[in-house]
């Protein structure tokens, strides 16, 4: 067999489902072999490689397996960077194969030439290029285990085009796969039995303990285990954005989302009155602690942080239990230690529950709003009430973002709201639905995205229309950047729409755009109408887009901590509206 061959037989071996990519000058061999091979992984045509990369990102977040992509050199290559940065610092497995140009070729002013290494060393975990075919094997096997090892991340393979016309001698054994190393994490690690220990006990002798679950829970798949630990000892669960998921919206220590963008006032409140917090899988950065100011420092509060990276761990504040290992494994011990306790129900939590129901109460009439054009949150509301109980929801940074992250509730053990959030880049959800949908075609794909990512991604519509991908796409249609020019706003208080520059566009009816990729679509200016078009859409089996016309972010102050404050408004109290 030849170097693609080979490929496509361990990608097989490693039980790849489906690859992500773009056809390019650099990857015949690799589209030859993909077309004649029997049993070969799925291959999706993407209309952009950004995209692909977006797909494959999501595809692991939903499946926990490495999403792979492959792109053609040159321009392909650079456009695979955004995704790989956004999925090695969300620490998810990921395998980029860049098909590069032939190894004669290297510093002879050969078209497409890139450094590849160079390049994305500084955003990933790991970059190589194969120098050899007979490497192929361990450079593979090299490649999965450093993306599911330790903290997952990215990882980037160039992959020379005339070595993968060369023929190998290859036998089964030496295209074998290390099976561990299927899915992430590959090996769950644990810290020393005498620290959790003591952190067991500091949790036993704790009146107010808090857990927040952060997206490194989601990426240990530490769900089941941190519920089962905290209605063992009554804790509440707050997350950040990337940890929402680990346990269901409706459930009695379920308390909301801590930091700044879209938070909930009594999950706050909470992790300020705390005596004991455990931080799994936080990296305690800017967002989850309100550019460090939360909880404060002189409060008291015993704190333990869960984590693989030791770069992570009480690298923003001093942390009482460091903790390195994985987090399901390591709450697994904390039950263990913990399970012959019997402790009463806390006063602690029936106090933050009254919180939570008067602020579900008290954000009624927001949720029940019928203005036009219709608020953002109201716009969450309503899919709230259509939402099948098994779906992924994947949002844009950006206007959908605050308000998906307050007022959505998943119930569905398996439901997950995926955001972009390191880098927050734009036109992450319409491609990354199709990454969800071959991940788990048995939950429905929703992708909530503002003009800005639209215009981004736009091009992915007629991969759904193609692959017919029942996703239910709702954009958020302002007219603008919406968040940007919120932020203007923000930065220029007292200038009012002068703040502003740079940021508008024209309005216009996408669902046409839809219409000419032959999906069904829905222009949508009143709640009747919105209601309308997420019933019809969720009774069908088909990509269905709805266009929004939304009330702009830049219009009314978002519930983002940072925003509300710099206005005077105490973002702890609920159900006040201030505008710009």
């Amino acid at each position: 067999m030849n170097g693609a061959d080979a490929l496509l037989m361990m990608l097989r071996e490693y039980g790849v489902e489906v690859i992500f990519g773009v056809p390019g000058d650099t990857n015949v061999a690799l589209y030859h072999a993909l077309k004649r091979m029997k049993d070969a992984p799925v291959h999706v045509v993407c209309r952009d490689e950004r995209s692909a990369v977006f797909m494959a990102d999501c595809y692991a977040r939903v499946s926990g397996k490495p999403g792979i992509a492959e792109v053609p050199s040159g321009a392909g290559a650079m456009y695979g960077l955004p995704g790989i940065a956004e999925a090695n610092k969300s620490s998810v497995p990921l395998i980029l194969l860049v098909n590069d140009i032939p190894q004669l070729g290297v510093g002879r002013g050969t078209l497409t030439e890139l450094p590849i290494e160079a390049m994305f060393r500084p955003i990933s975990k790991h970059a190589e290029t194969l120098n050899r075919v007979e490497k192929l094997p361990e450079t593979i096997r090299r490649a999965f285990r450093l993306a599911t090892a330790g903290r997952p991340g990215a990882v980037v393979l160039a992959l020379p085009e005339d070595l993968l016309y060369e023929e190998l001698d290859a036998t089964p054994h030496l295209l074998r796969a290390e099976p561990q190393c299927r899915s992430a994490p590959a090996f769950r690690v644990l810290p020393e039995e005498e620290i959790i220990g003591r952190a067991s006990e500091a949790l036993i002798s704790s009146k107010r303990p808090l857990i927040v679950a952060g997206g490194g829970a989601n990426r240990s798949a530490a769900g089941e285990s941190l519920v089962r630990l905290a209605e063992h000892l009554n804790i509440p669960i707050a997350t950040t954005i990337t940890g929402q998921g680990v346990i269901s919206d409706d459930h009695r220590l379920a308390i909301g989302i801590i930091g700044d963008n879209g938070f909930h006032p009594h999950a706050v409140w909470a992790l300020g009155e705390a005596d004991l917090v455990i931080y799994v899988g936080c990296r305690m950065g800017s967002v989850a602690t309100m550019n460090w100011k939360w909880p404060p420092s002189d409060n008291g509060a015993k704190i333990i942080q869960i984590d693989l990276d030791p770069d992570i761990i009480a690298n923003t504040r001093d942390v009482d239990f460091p903790l390195m290992g994985d987090a399901r494994a390591t709450i697994d011990r904390f039950f263990a230690k913990t399970k012959g306790e019997s402790l009463p129900a806390r006063d602690w939590v029936v106090g933050i529950n009254s919180r939570r129901i008067e602020f579900w109460r008290t954000v009624q009439s927001e949720l029940r709003s019928r203005e036009v054009p219709i608020r953002p949150e109201r716009v969450i509301e309503a899919l709230n009430q259509h939402l099948p109980a098994k779906c992924h929801v994947m949002s844009d940074a950006g206007t959908s973002t605050p308000y998906a992250t307050r007022f959505l509730k998943l119930t569905h053990p398996g439901s997950k709201l995926v955001i972009p959030r390191f880098f927050g880049g734009l036109g992450y959800a319409i491609p990354a639905v199709v990454g969800a949908y071959f991940a788990a075609p048995e939950f429905r794909p929703v992708a909530l995205f503002g003009d800005g990512s639209l215009g981004m991604s736009a091009g992915e519509l007629e991969t759904l229309a193609r692959l017919e991908v029942p996703a239910v796409l709702i954009h958020f249609n302002n007219g603008c950047f919406g968040w940007i020019k919120a932020l203007q706003r923000v930065m220029h208080k007292g200038e009012g729409n002068d703040g502003t520059f740079g940021v508008e566009f024209g309005r216009h009816d996408m669902s046409k755009l839809a219409a000419v990729y032959g999906i069904r679509n829905f222009r949508v200016d009143t709640i009747e109408q919105l209601d309308g078009a997420l019933k019809q859409s969720f009774a069908l089996q088909e990509p269905c887009f709805i266009d929004v016309a939304v009330e702009s972010i830049a219009d009314r102050l978002p519930p983002v901590h940072s925003w509300l404050k710099k206005f005077g408004v105490d973002p702890g109290i609920i159900g006040v509206q201030a505008t710009f």
